[in-house]
């Protein structure tokens, strides 16, 4: 397609799978305006007539579930039977809501006689919320439904290889009753993205997405003063002690590097193992690995289809043939000959961060092994990265392991679990992580800022 518009190859067969025009400079001056004449009523709105439209807006995407489970499936190659994101994005409202009138009320400070102090959390106007492929109809709950009820209007930018998810979520919004030019989305190209920020067009940019795109969003919108919420790339750590009940946790292990094709910000990157168990958990995973066989996301319940494009899938198979040549052991590496974007499942053992593949964001279906002697050196490994987004230690011994994860640096640690986003919990991270949370009462109240009243009574 030309410069003005833009092609989804799917990776399920390497087709067409949708093509779509950027928007004009027309269509995004006219879009801007009307979100910027309803910004003060949307503001004005009561919250519990908000938070009755985002409840709505859940119920309308899970009315659509059937065509946003196919975009999901024929954009970034998820099976089919596991595409429908819906009942989460819908649950994120829900919970939302439940906690809204609580977070968003008046907070009472002390006061003397004719001083009455308190903050009042206000929304700070126009969005624009950016977002990732590889969950592309949840993460909706943290950019749309998130800023929307804290009484925010939204410009919806999403992701090239999705732009299916953000139109069915516009026309959900308006089913749902939703007031015209609250939420919009705009297929932006990246210049025009940049442009409009760096302008100050926007008073907060929620950005979902890769480091580079997230440094890129930070550079345009410096100077401006507009504030900037992003949830970037992970190198997840996961430390199995050697008192850790390995029949218990190998499923979630496993789960945790495979699921998505391995592709989320919180996937199970680097898993450090007590030499003492060392062999007992490799072979454990071993067998756990082999039950995540690859096939046709459509035609076949596979439980991995392919990664997101054939270039992802050349990059993740370049990183595990260079540990390979700098002397890792290929455990498990399948084949298929479904296309050039399927990658299996892979185990590799006898990695060090020397490898690049210890230290570098992969996004793919491979586990990574490396021995440890204990707690300290696991600890100095885990912390050894640009990364910080979540973390997780395995052990029988709660109090030990609490106490190591909080020396962890990351924005979530866990303790017995891995590759979990809690609806209840903020969620972001620290480095190259991404600045500030998303998710949870935190999440809510960081979309908008504490206005401070003092009120005098003269008398």
């Amino acid at each position: 397609m030309s410069l003005n518009g833009f092609s989804v190859v799917s990776p399920v067969d390497g087709s067409i799978y949708v093509e779509r025009p950027y928007a004009s400079a027309s269509e995004i001056e006219a879009k801007l305006a009307v979100a910027q004449a309803v910004a003060k009523s949307w503001l004005r709105t009561p919250l519990e007539e908000r938070a009755t439209l985002v409840l709505r807006f859940g119920e309308e995407m899970k009315a659509r579930a059937a065509e946003l489970a196919e975009a999901v499936t024929w954009g970034i190659g998820r099976p089919l039977w596991q595409a429908d994101e819906t009942s989460r994005l819908a649950l994120v409202g829900e919970l939302l809501t439940k906690s809204a009138t609580a977070t968003l009320s008046d907070t009472e400070f002390e006061s003397d006689p004719g001083i009455r102090r308190f903050t009042r959390p206000v929304a700070s106007g126009l969005h624009l919320s950016i977002c990732a492929w590889n969950y592309p109809t949840a993460m909706l709950g943290y950019l749309v439904s998130q800023p929307l009820l804290a009484g925010n209007v939204v410009i919806l930018k999403h992701s090239p290889q999705t732009p299916g998810i953000a139109e069915l979520a516009e026309a959900s919004w308006l089913a749902a009753g939703g007031p015209v030019g609250v939420f919009q989305s705009l297929h932006l190209s990246h210049p025009d993205a940049e442009r409009l920020i760096a302008a100050g067009t926007f008073r907060a940019v929620n950005f979902i997405g890769s480091v580079a795109g997230g440094k890129r969003v930070h550079a345009a919108a410096g100077g401006t003063m507009t504030a900037v919420h992003l949830e970037l790339g992970g190198k997840d750590p996961a430390y199995i002690r050697a008192d850790a009940n390995i029949d218990k946790l190998v499923a979630d292990i496993a789960e945790g590097c495979f699921s998505n094709a391995g592709q989320s910000c919180c996937s199970v990157e680097r898993i450090y193992v007590d030499r003492k168990i060392e062999t007992r958990f490799t072979e454990a995973l071993l067998a756990e690995a082999a039950k995540w066989n690859i096939g046709h996301p459509v035609k076949e319940k596979a439980m991995l289809g392919p990664v997101v494009n054939a270039g992802a899938a050349g990059r993740i198979r370049g990183q595990v043939d260079a540990a390979l040549a700098a002397g890792a052991k290929g455990l498990l590496r399948g084949v298929s000959d479904l296309g050039p974007a399927y990658v299996p499942a892979t185990v590799l053992a006898g990695l060090n961060h020397s490898m690049s593949i210890m230290r570098d964001e992969l996004f793919g279906p491979v586990a990574c092994i490396q021995s440890v002697s204990g707690d300290e050196e696991a600890i100095a490994l885990m912390n050894d990265s640009e990364y910080g987004l979540a973390a997780s230690i395995w052990t029988e011994d709660i109090e030990r392991g609490t106490a190591l994860l909080d020396e962890v640096e990351a924005g979530t640690v866990y303790l017995n679990r891995c590759d979990h986003a809690d609806l209840y919990l903020p969620w972001g991270g620290v480095k190259d992580s991404g600045l500030g949370r998303t998710n949870g009462r935190i999440g809510l109240i960081e979309t908008t800022a504490a206005k401070a009243f003092h009120i005098r009574t003269l008398g």
